[in-house]
């Protein structure tokens, strides 16, 4: 499909400069991209390629000067990365848009109540009383189990499985291989040193406009619900224990792990490879540096923390610089012990 320069400037409200009717069908990197296709400049350390660029139409910040002459024609926004995100996602609605109907073979059971425009997948399994809403999109191999919910326009991609009362909200993306709703980790040691599961009798709710990424795992709670609140990103490989609340706006990168029971406020930000123990509460606004290892809450909203055990990111630096000059200090310290040893003999001998 193929939209020219002045839609596309309607779609994300810029400003045009150069041939309107000059049309694109599709997408490119500043520095590959080839003729018909739109692209996009927003870091400064790819300026150079604006002005060898193949694409037809880029997308550039209203701020950017230019320094010398461009071949493509532009279109000026406030934002060039959040209006080409814009358009992205307006290309796969589209794509998605287009998919309906029910591939064979799927199973169904009578009691499931699916709305308008869904598609289904091939070998998608839907169970007893489960609600598909309106537009949801389930791709193949996916198995949504028993009582659970998808509210409208949510996109469930290949080889996802929704254990039983799973609730999902609105407008929500979760990607291949991810496990909604399996059993909380809980034992309870015995007498005899055997552990005996404990039964994990809740659910996961997951609220609107959520997105969660490849592979990762939100697990059950053992009684009440694991909570995804609204707008919340999630990447891939992340494991969420039983009972974990997630405030709605929130961000965590990839294998990052949250023990059970604990309470992630809004607008928390949280890095690659963190772990962050059981029944500790993170306040709004937090930042937690990569592989840092959180041990006890983080009480102040809009703190920063690294390292493991995690402390005041500013702090942290500081040791850190300490640190590399440990070699040096320990030299100058000895030289200090020395110059001491000397000084205490000259008085010694002088007495």
């Amino acid at each position: 499909m193929q939209f020219s320069a002045a839609e596309i400037a309607q779609i994300i409200n810029g400003k045009l400069e150069g041939e309107s009717a000059i049309s694109v069908a599709s997408f490119g990197k500043i520095e590959e991209a080839k003729e018909g296709q739109l692209s996009f400049l927003a870091n400064p350390k790819y300026e150079d390629f604006l002005y060898t660029t193949k694409a037809s139409v880029v997308i550039i910040n209203n701020a950017l000067q230019l320094k010398q002459p461009v071949s493509a024609t532009l279109i000026r926004v406030p934002d060039a990365y959040s209006a080409f995100a814009l358009l992205l996602d307006k290309s796969l609605q589209l794509k998605t848009s287009q998919l309906s109907g029910i591939q064979d073979p799927v199973f169904m059971h009578p009691t499931a109540k699916i709305g308008e425009n869904v598609y289904l997948g091939a070998f998608v399994y839907i169970g007893e009383n489960a609600i598909i809403g309106n537009h949801v999109k389930i791709f193949p191999g996916c198995f949504i189990g028993n009582n659970v919910s998808i509210d409208e326009n949510s996109i469930i991609h290949a080889g996802v499985k929704i254990y039983h009362d799973t609730i999902i909200g609105k407008n929500v993306s979760i990607h291949a291989g991810t496990v909604i709703g399996s059993d909380g980790f809980g034992y309870a040691p015995q007498a005899d040193g055997n552990l005996k599961k404990v039964p994990q009798i809740g659910n996961v709710v997951i609220e609107d406009h959520v997105e969660i990424g490849a592979n990762t795992t939100i697990d059950r709670a053992t009684i009440g619900s694991t909570c995804i609140r609204a707008g919340v990103k999630l990447d891939n490989l992340l494991q969420v224990a039983h009972n974990v609340e997630i405030g709605s706006n929130s961000v965590i990168a990839a294998q990052t792990g949250i023990s059970g029971s604990t309470k992630i406020g809004k607008n928390v930000m949280i890095g690659g490879q963190a772990g962050i123990v059981g029944h500790i509460q993170i306040a709004d606004g937090s930042k937690i540096n990569a592989q840092s290892g959180v041990s006890k809450s983080l009480k102040e909203p809009n703190s920063a923390v690294t390292g493991s055990p995690a402390f005041d990111y500013t702090s942290a630096l500081r040791c850190q610089a300490v640190f590399r000059n440990l070699p040096e200090i320990e030299k100058r310290l000895k030289e200090l012990e020395e110059l001491v040893k000397k000084l205490s003999g000259m008085e010694n001998t002088a007495t």
